[in-house]
């Protein structure tokens, strides 16, 4: 069973270091610093790596920056874009930092 999911098209960034953070709602706020998580594909819940949580701090939609687009291997424009579709009606969040511990 794994402990976090993320969308397939940010599977490979996640492999290559170049996805460093997750901005996810309340729901997933219980992490904390320490945390080892197994990490599966949200469609198939296929895992496919072990992570380490690093940091759990919230903020809001306005409050991201360009470097939290950057350690989500996007644009800012982008990011808001893809954290509006993915969370239409939340407006506060949590950065997650963490890093890749294992590959599958």
């Amino acid at each position: 069973m794994n402990d976090i999911t993320f969308y397939q098209r940010f599977e490979a960034d996640i492999l290559a270091g170049r996805k460093t953070i997750t901005i996810r709602d309340k729901s997933e706020s219980h992490f904390k610093a320490g945390d080892i998580l197994r990490v599966g594909r949200f469609e198939d819940d296929q895992y496919f790596c072990t992570i380490e949580v690093l940091s759990v701090s919230p903020i809001t939609l306005d409050e991201l920056t360009e470097q939290h687009a950057k350690q989500e291997n996007m644009t800012l424009v982008e990011l808001r874009e893809v954290i509006k579709a993915i969370y239409p009606s939340e407006s506060e969040f949590w950065v997650i930092g963490f890093k890749l511990v294992q590959q599958k």
